[in-house]
């Protein structure tokens, strides 16, 4: 379906249309009409479907409708919530390409980075605010804003939201939000904690739920390397080296082990950069933008990543360590396979992993395809297989299958001794007939 068919106006699908957006995802397909005719809207979709534009578009559309006079000054009549950094900074973008033929302002604010320039685009006046919780509150204590006049509320990737811990900040930021309001939350599942979010923030909303986090995970091939953990890095190296890759995303459980990883692949001769709460904005972002340039292989980060990172094409996703939640492990896998394309997703799992690999499974409904990678082969197993092929094993196979044979020869004759007892007795009643 047509972006046009979605009852959004000319300005609007020219735009996306210049993007190279041709059709609309079943997302957009949903949401868009609920919208634009100002339902309250729950959605849950997966990562990479295209919910900014699910929200974005029409929004716009509504906000550019009511005139405001030039010399008026703007106020926030929009405000999208979302939990990092990253994807502060990419749905900003992204509201700001598809009202590129408005006069709608817009602005991100996000922490980690300068407190002042963000000040004066709030100062200058502006229609659409995206921000993180944490940074929002501060502007609001320093009186650069207020949200008096919000008339569309979005919580975007919400179960993140509450993963971080933001619930105090909503409820705070929430009483400060007209109640007669729009509200739009999306989430990637409804958890019982988006379900009580959504009791707090929305009044009879309009459920959307579009495939579910196993079914669109089967469209990444993913492959599951049984290895020792003091073997992981010289296997990721390896298999990165071995098999030409050129771009691979590569997630840890901390930022310690990100770190030790991509110093490990840089002094291996892969180019690194490393992603993790403790970098500077500046780092990250740079960080990013090398990564999406192709002018670094690698890049190792940790689940801040694994949400708001949005690279086209992306080959190739490793978890060198699974994550504490099983629902992380989609939301890391969900940056490759995006859009149509294909992608691979590989997990490098040691003994002290496998309840998580079991949950995670759990969670997908269906087994993953575990393999070992030559060479690299956990202990455990080596010595498995090694005891198969010693003098002592033999031995014990041929007891073993001796002992088979004679059950079943002793088997034999009892059936056999059965057989001619019932034979005779059937032969008896017929001469005593």
């Amino acid at each position: 379906m047509s972006f046009e068919k979605l009852g959004l106006v000319p300005e609007l699908f020219t735009a996306v249309d210049e993007l190279g957006y041709t059709k609309a995802t079943p997302v957009q397909k949903r949401v868009i009409p609920l919208v634009l005719e100002g339902k309250d809207v729950m959605a849950t979709a997966q990562t990479g479907t295209g919910k900014t534009a699910a929200y974005a578009l029409p929004i716009l559309q509504l906000l550019n409708k009511k005139e405001i006079k030039e010399k008026t000054k703007r106020v926030v009549r929009a405000l999208v919530l979302v939990p990092t950094r990253e994807l502060a900074a990419q749905v900003g973008k992204s509201i700001e390409k598809y009202g590129k033929n408005f006069a709608l302002k817009s602005c991100a604010v996000y922490g980690g980075v300068k407190f002042t320039p963000q000040t004066k685009k709030l100062e200058r006046g502006i229609d659409i605010l995206v921000a993180t919780p944490g940074r929002l509150l501060e502007h609001i204590k320093q009186d650069n804003l207020n949200l008096s006049k919000v008339e569309i509320v979005v919580y975007d990737e919400s179960d993140r939201i509450l993963d971080m811990g933001f619930l105090e900040e909503i409820v705070t930021i929430s009483k400060m939000i007209p109640k007669k309001r729009q509200t739009l939350l999306f989430s990637v599942e409804q958890s019982k904690a988006v379900k009580r979010f959504s009791e707090l923030t929305l009044i009879k909303p309009i459920k959307v739920v579009i495939n579910n986090q196993g079914d669109l995970a089967k469209k990444v091939r993913q492959t599951i390397y049984i290895c020792d953990q003091d073997r992981k890095s010289a296997l990721l190296s390896f298999m990165i080296g071995s098999r030409n890759w050129h771009q691979v995303l590569v997630f840890t459980k901390t930022r310690k082990s990100a770190d030790e990883v991509g110093a490990y692949l840089e002094e291996s001769g892969l180019k690194t950069l490393i992603l993790h709460g403790d970098k500077a904005h500046s780092k990250r972002t740079k960080a990013l933008r090398d990564f999406k340039a192709g002018t670094i292989r690698v890049l190792v980060a940790t689940d801040i990543a694994s949400r708001g990172l949005d690279i086209e094409e992306l080959p190739h996703v490793i978890n060198y360590e699974l994550p504490g939640d099983a629902e992380d492990y989609i939301h890391r896998i969900g940056r490759t396979g995006r859009a149509g394309s294909e992608g691979e997703a590989i997990s490098l799992v040691c003994k002290e992993e496998k309840s998580v690999l079991k949950d995670i499974e759990k969670l997908l409904k269906y087994a993953l395809k575990v393999e070992f990678f030559e060479g690299f082969e956990p202990k455990e197993w080596i010595k498995k297989e090694a005891n198969k092929h010693t003098i002592k094993a033999k031995i014990e196979r041929s007891q073993e299958k001796r002992s088979k044979t004679a059950n079943n020869v002793v088997g034999m004759r009892r059936k056999k001794a059965n057989d001619r007892n019932a034979q005779k007795k059937a032969t008896i009643k017929k001469r005593k007939k």
